[in-house]
């Protein structure tokens, strides 16, 4: 009597290099694995059957003869609507992006500009191999009907000042509530404050409870440069980071975008904290301002993990984390002055699970394993930048680029295949922006959203 023919898995990868991770979260490589996908999670990893074996069934299959799998990218913070004001402000003073060009721009918005910008965004994201993207922006209701469509994974925060009174924390905090699990589980959801500078203390504090009685995520802007750490000093007498503590927000779960200026001095603080706390790191658009960057050995030291991220495409012209993550590799080591510091596996380790553990979902994404969600990339290895391959870390950080990746794959649901984008119709997309620029970037009006003094 044979054995019964086992149900189908929902996908199965095979004949893949996989990245893997060790109980310590240390990066390693395995050859010839095949990956089974069920109900969108990994089932197992193991090594690939000969073809003489009868194979897994399957609901799909993909040959992976030449390619590596790892998880997808995690952009740990981001305004994806923010691509429609790509290249439309460079060279510019800090003070001057922002009063003079990206926010009287941004009062030109529309809920479907929003809606629009993001398809846009999300294509480019499912391009480049990120599969979950940490968004802080308004008209956030739009983002999550694209994340939901796109099938993306979102950890979403509806954007407010001080100067939108009590409607801008009740609007973000509505927004949290009603859609945290939404598309399928998809979408969690977060608070999002701007900044120290543009929240009061109060607001700030209001914030911290809101967040403590509802379980919910606190993503920030904050010590976004050494002046607005000098500034803060200067004004308050005491760094941002100090801020955010007297406020509460250092004793829940707390997500700081750039944390440029955080100092010597914030580590006491991030020691006695009893929350859990990530960096999300956007180095690339750094470099336009200046020499200084996220001090990623100096929040290590403290256990702070410190994700990848890209800020803004407005900023920093692509949403495509794998620049993050060489740029990262870069910038850490002239920082440090030190040619050894941050290895590429160890940068691989910032790019999957502390950037997971930034963004608080460390238990379910970030790494490829029994029991996570099937988040994950096929990368090419053909390409003549990638040959030959000494080291699969060294190739991925320095030679490798995000358009080597053929599929992307987010709960076990392919986006991507064939470098084909599949859940969005890209030319449309750029055929219907195209129209709206001269409108969207309009600032004969002589408003503004906000004033930028950090």
């Amino acid at each position: 009597m044979t054995d019964p023919q086992p149900a189908p898995a929902d996908l199965i990868i095979t004949n893949a290099v996989v990245l893997v991770h060790n109980d310590l979260g240390e990066v390693d490589f395995a050859e010839n694995q095949t990956i089974v996908v069920r109900g969108g999670l990994i089932e197992s990893i193991s090594e690939s059957r000969p073809p003489s074996e009868r194979p897994i069934p399957a609901l799909e299959t993909i040959d992976a003869s030449g390619m590596l799998a790892m998880p997808g990218f995690i952009n740990c913070h981001t305004h994806s609507p923010m691509v429609m004001f790509r290249g439309a402000a460079e060279d510019v003073p800090e003070d001057t992006w922002f009063n003079d060009f990206i926010w009287p721009m941004e009062v030109n918005l529309t809920d479907d500009d929003v809606e629009l910008a993001t398809r846009l965004a999300a294509a480019e994201m499912i391009r480049s191999g990120v599969t979950t993207f940490a968004d802080h922006y308004f008209n956030m209701d739009a983002i999550a009907r694209v994340t939901d469509e796109s099938g993306l994974r979102g950890v979403l925060g509806s954007t407010y000042f001080s100067s939108d009174g009590e409607a801008g924390l009740e609007r973000s905090l509505q927004f949290a509530l009603d859609h945290r699990g939404a598309a399928g589980g998809r979408i969690t959801t977060a608070l999002a404050p701007h900044a120290p500078y543009t929240v009061t203390d109060e607001d700030l504090a209001k914030t911290a409870d809101a967040a403590r009685d509802n379980d919910l995520l606190v993503h920030i802007h904050a010590s976004e440069a050494r002046y607005q750490m000098k500034h803060s000093r200067e004004r308050f007498g005491h760094t941002p980071i100090e801020t955010l503590r007297r406020a509460g927000l250092l004793d829940g779960k707390l997500l700081i975008a750039h944390g440029i200026g955080i100092v010597a001095e914030d580590l006491p603080l991030f020691l006695a904290a009893t929350g859990s706390i990530g960096i999300g790191s956007a180095p690339k658009g750094y470099l336009k301002h200046g020499p200084d960057t996220t001090p990623v050995r100096l929040l290590e030291s403290a256990g702070i993990p410190v994700g990848l991220a890209t800020d803004g495409a407005a900023s920093n012209n692509t949403l495509d984390v794998w620049e993050s993550m060489t740029f990262m590799a870069l910038t850490q080591k002239a920082l440090e002055r030190d040619q050894t510091y941050l290895t590429s596996r160890q940068v691989l380790g910032h790019a999957t699970v502390k950037s997971a553990k930034a963004v608080q979902l460390g238990d379910s994404i970030g790494r490829l394993a029994p029991g996570y969600q099937a988040d994950l990339v096929l990368v090419d290895l053909s390409e003549p930048r990638n040959q030959p391959i000494h080291d699969y870390a060294n190739m991925l950080v320095y030679s490798a680029r995000s358009n080597d990746i053929d599929t992307t794959i987010v709960a076990g649901r392919v986006l991507m295949r064939g470098k084909k984008v599949l859940t969005i119709d890209i030319p449309a997309v750029v055929a219907e922006l195209q129209p709206r620029l001269a409108r969207l970037t309009d600032r004969s009006h002589g408003r503004s959203i906000q004033n930028y003094d950090a």
